[in-house]
């Protein structure tokens, strides 16, 4: 029996630190939020589960004061409050990091920070403040560094120092490890369990179950935008987890061994300076890719992808010629254009922006690299387009509104479905896949990856760039490292695991290699004896 409101017992318990009653938040495609209720204590770190385009993202938008509710009630600290924008928000406390990053391209790290504040600070104070967070919890960030020549998980890093510097009594972080190494991970959770210590809410959006028990003490899932399950994650496996979020199992990859057949991608004596002061150079990258497996490259964000990623494209056609071939072609000068036409093709980890313009619908961002649907003098075949773009959402379970849905009303995880599944319809020769399932829900992850190893089985050559080494260990068959601009030896699959990949990640690969050959050798040497 519960004390009555009055009782001092009742008054000795604080309120909730945050409680939604009833939200529901239409729109003209799709319900969002259904009756959806919440609530997070003083000091918890409280876990949002759900499938790519259940609600979480629109419910956490709700609580910071950027998207308002058609019905229903917030209380915060057991007021009720309405959130009429972000502004109010950060005034009663509440920080959030987005999935999709609000930060200004063209200025520094420092100012788009400031924007955030209280404008009684001052730049230089504020560039002070930055670089003590940053220390404080081991966050690399360059505070001057203008935030078009940062990666995804720097900016990462941005965002997240941004809402550390409020001093917030609730934290909501939309999946703030999908590009962060499993050392930053680590950190990450010293810096929350700490935030929770000192009173602060946290609401932890990922689609990480092993991180949700981990660090959640409470879990709300939510399932077509309805609450389906409040349980302690702690208590839960993830199979039980992804019952209550997709309601089953996600299937269990077919990872066969077949035979690799002819060098698809060559990579020789690739050395390019930085594009601009900020980036990175690249020194003797030295790798190949082989028809019929899957090569992953790890590292810490920052080091080097962007840039590597941008000479394998054809963005960047600064390289030699001969230092990268594909399909026995030297395509150092070529365009991503031409070398499309030779089998290569890409995902960015940008999906909106580069991976597909955020206003054009489904449809006709097909044409950014498939031109099936045009015909010889020239002319859009709409008809044929929009059935191609219908077949690919039906084939990757993309949820949106149809081909003509605008890319940015999808969700991240499902917009990402739509592109991977766009390069992956091509038939490519070539598939190089940068962050192939960052925000993406455990089934559609698992899908992805099925799909890329189909791919791999069918004889396509595939290059993965991620920062997650549980997914590079999951579907690669050889691993490189990046670290600096130099690039690591390959390592198998199996003699690879995160303690050394780890490692491998500030660079210290050498004395390893060393090691490892010194201790081949000598086994060698001992077998040659014993048989002498």
């Amino acid at each position: 029996m519960s004390a009555p409101p009055n009782s001092p017992e009742a008054g000795s318990r604080p309120p909730p630190r945050l409680q939604l009653s009833g939200i529901t938040k239409r729109y003209p495609a799709v319900v969002a939020n259904s009756g959806v209720s919440l609530t997070v204590q003083p000091g918890e770190i409280h876990a949002v589960l759900g499938e790519n385009g259940a609600g979480k993202s629109t419910l956490m938008k709700i609580i910071y004061g950027s998207v308002k509710p058609d019905e229903g009630s917030v209380q915060f600290n057991g007021q009720t409050v309405q959130v009429r924008n972000p502004q109010e928000a950060r005034a009663l406390g509440i920080a959030m990091v987005f999935q999709h990053f609000s930060l200004f391209d063209t200025l520094t790290v420092a100012e788009n920070v400031w924007l955030g504040l209280d404008k009684s600070l001052s730049l230089a104070d504020v560039t002070q403040r930055i670089t003590a967070k940053a220390a404080e919890y081991g966050l690399d960030v360059d505070p001057l560094r203008p935030v078009h020549t940062l990666s995804v998980g720097e900016m990462q890093r941005v965002e997240i120092i941004r809402a550390l510097l409020t001093n917030p009594k609730v934290l909501i972080l939309d999946e703030p490890t999908s590009v962060l190494t499993p050392q930053a991970v680590e950190k990450l959770f010293v810096v929350l369990r700490k935030l929770a210590s000192e009173g602060c809410s946290i609401l932890y959006i990922s689609h990480k179950l092993h991180e949700i028990r981990a660090l959640c003490t409470a879990c709300t899932v939510l399932r077509g935008g309805k609450v389906t399950g409040v349980c302690n994650p702690a208590e839960e496996s993830n199979a039980s987890l992804s019952r209550l979020m997709i309601g089953a199992e996600p299937p269990a990859l077919q990872h066969r061994t077949v035979q690799t057949g002819a060098t698809v991608l060559r990579v020789q004596g690739l050395s390019l300076p930085r594009a601009d002061q900020f980036g990175v150079d690249l020194i003797d990258i030295e790798f190949e890719v082989k028809a019929g497996e899957v090569v992953g490259i790890a590292g810490v964000s920052g080091n080097g992808q962007k840039e590597l990623l941008y000479a394998l494209s054809g963005e960047d056609a600064r390289a030699d010629a001969a230092s990268i071939q594909v399909a026995g072609q030297n395509a150092g000068r070529m365009g991503p254009r031409q070398r499309r036409a030779l089998g290569l093709h890409f995902v960015p980890e940008e999906r909106l922006g580069r991976g597909a313009v955020p206003t054009m619908g489904l449809a006709h961002n097909l044409l950014l690299t498939r031109s099936s649907s045009v015909s010889g003098s020239g002319w859009i075949r709409v008809g044929a387009l929009q059935k191609h773009a219908a077949d690919i959402i039906a084939r990757f379970n993309v949820k949106a509104g149809g081909p003509n849905a605008a890319a940015k009303s999808l969700s991240g995880g499902n917009l990402q479905k739509f592109i991977v599944g766009r390069e992956i319809d091509a038939n490519p020769r070539l598939l190089i896949v940068s962050q192939p399932t960052w925000g993406v829900d455990v089934g559609a992850a698992a899908q992805i990856r099925g799909a890329i190893l189909a791919l791999r089985d069918a004889g396509c050559a595939v290059l993965v760039v991620s920062e997650e080494l549980d997914e590079l260990f999951e579907i690669c068959d050889r691993l490189h490292v990046v670290a600096k601009g130099h690039l690591s030896p390959s390592v198998p699959r199996a003699e690879a695991t995160v303690e050394r990949i780890g490692e491998w990640m500030s660079g210290l690969w050498h004395a390893d290699v060393q090691a490892h050959l010194a201790q081949a050798n000598a086994t060698t040497g001992e077998a040659q004896h014993a048989q002498a």
